[in-house]
């Protein structure tokens, strides 16, 4: 059977997947409320020939389209919600909102769900044509960002029944994931206390704010005493209001907490609940932690990041054209040295050793089209993503492929004016590609399948998954 068959179906309808992800980048939802965007790729899957489910894990904006019957069940990882406070306007190389505070596609999950829907669709054909056993999914994972979609599906065993799950993500280079990821907990915690007249009568009131500063001051100087790995961010949600002449009855702090694993994360959060129970007893108010969401560690599978890599040398690397070079060089332009150095970083972790021939290509280059030679290292991305908890309970793997200019800051304008350009659309074409490929070869050979999942059984040992978020927290749905 000839795999490229698979780049000329997704060839013959490239102006289809680029019509999708351009729509959903023109119509950025985030967490939770990405109606529009779910409807959008239900439709074309519909259309294709998937038998749908919607809703599923209680999520109204989650999915899974199926064709095929039998083993092996292999997943393609759909993403598509935004990010607020990013809106920007396309193909333009300077700061430009559309809407002012609107929401904009910064991660580039646009790309990602379409370029998972063309691996989907290359391979449903291709199964068709060639009579194939076995079963293709596209799960539609809302809620990437800040939600933790991918785990409330996990907790509810949407993945139980996955051979293989396959993903990718836009970036600023081509390479083989094969890096760990910290795990985390989001937790808000909530003051209340008593106002009062902060002239004539502050001895009566009780300050919710007060609590919320002391509780930021406690969780600073914890910062010391935990692992150098973690990391702990916070953002005052409620600051109680603007009247400086009132005691603050209401505040609140939201927490993001980072660490290796799921237990040292666990262990930080409960240090932190002690502190704002300090903070509480300090101001005399009372205090409420609420559970948002969370995500495990990444667990790598190397049966399948070799088969990526294998794949992904197969198809034709995508070229710019004059005016995409051009507009790459006005972008890059925008960016710092100190952006571009850690991009490189980045890609440096992502070879697992020093290679200063490739690391200068991808310096002088605005779009490399070169690929990271692969090689595992036992290394962590200081980010979190909830394929994580996918990669607990089915073998994962992901991709990576150039869709913007080398030192992009993701959650950044620049990344957003790139979206719903040819360079963006080359790279989420590639990528879908190498998912397909990968795809037809698990089929085809069921056994890489087994030896995966030998090999994640293997990694986990004793260890079972727990989703890190408790049973009776709910998704947060707007």
């Amino acid at each position: 059977m000839d795999k490229n068959r698979i780049d000329q179906i997704i060839n013959e309808n490239t102006e289809m997947l680029i019509k999708i992800s351009d729509k959903l980048w023109e119509t950025p939802e985030v967490k939770f409320c990405e109606y529009k965007s779910k409807e959008l790729l239900c439709g074309v899957l519909e259309n294709e020939g998937f038998s749908l489910s919607r809703g599923i894990a209680g999520l109204p904006t989650a999915f899974m389209a199926s064709f095929g019957t039998g083993m092996p069940v292999v997943a393609m990882l759909g993403e598509y919600d935004a990010l607020s406070g990013l809106s920007q306007k396309g193909g333009v190389a300077n700061k430009e909102p559309i809407v002012e505070g609107g929401n904009g596609h910064g991660c580039g999950h646009n790309l990602l769900g379409t370029g998972a829907l063309a691996a989907a669709i290359a391979v449903k054909r291709f199964m068709e044509e060639n009579k194939l056993q076995g079963t293709i999914r596209y799960y539609g994972c809302p809620a990437e960002e800040g939600g933790s979609g991918k785990a409330f599906m996990a907790r509810e065993g949407v993945f139980n029944d996955v051979d293989v799950a396959l993903t990718w993500h836009p970036l600023n280079f081509n390479a083989v994931w094969s890096t760990g990821f910290l795990a985390n907990y989001q937790v808000r915690y909530k003051f209340h206390g008593k106002s009062a007249h902060a002239a004539a009568a502050p001895h009566l009131g009780r300050s919710a704010l007060d609590a919320v500063e002391l509780m930021n001051i406690g969780v600073n100087y914890l910062r010391e005493h935990i692992i150098p790995e973690a990391r702990v961010h916070y953002a005052v949600t409620n600051t109680g209001g603007s009247s400086p002449n009132v005691v603050q009855a209401e505040a609140e702090v939201l927490y993001l907490m980072r660490a290796p694993q799921v237990e040292q994360v666990q262990e930080i959060y409960e240090r932190i609940g002690k502190i704002a129970q300090g903070a509480a007893l300090m101001t005399g108010t009372e205090y409420e932690i609420v559970f948002e969401k969370a995500c495990s560690n990444y667990i790598p599978n190397r049966v399948l990041e070799k088969l990526l890599y294998k794949n992904v040398q197969e198809v034709v690397m995508p070229e710019l054209d004059v005016d995409e070079q051009t507009f790459a060089k006005k972008i890059k332009a925008t960016l710092t040295d100190s952006e571009i150095h850690s991009n490189l970083h980045m890609a440096q972790q992502f070879m697992g050793d020093d290679n200063p021939e490739v690391l200068a290509a991808l310096k002088d280059a605005e779009v490399p089209g070169i690929i990271l030679p692969y090689k595992h290292k036992s290394c962590l991305m200081p980010g979190s993503t909830d394929v994580a908890d996918v990669s607990w309970v089915a073998p994962t793997a992901q991709l990576a492929t150039a869709c913007c200019v080398v030192g992009t800051a993701f959650h950044s304008w620049q990344m957003v004016a790139q979206g719903n350009t040819g360079i963006a659309h080359k790279g989420m074409l590639f990528a879908g590609k190498v998912l397909a490929r990968t795809a037809i070869d698990i089929l085809l050979s069921p056994d890489v399948a087994n030896e995966a999942k030998s090999e994640l059984g293997n990694t986990l040992g004793e260890r079972k998954y727990i989703c890190p978020i408790p049973p009776e927290v709910k998704p947060l749905i707007v």
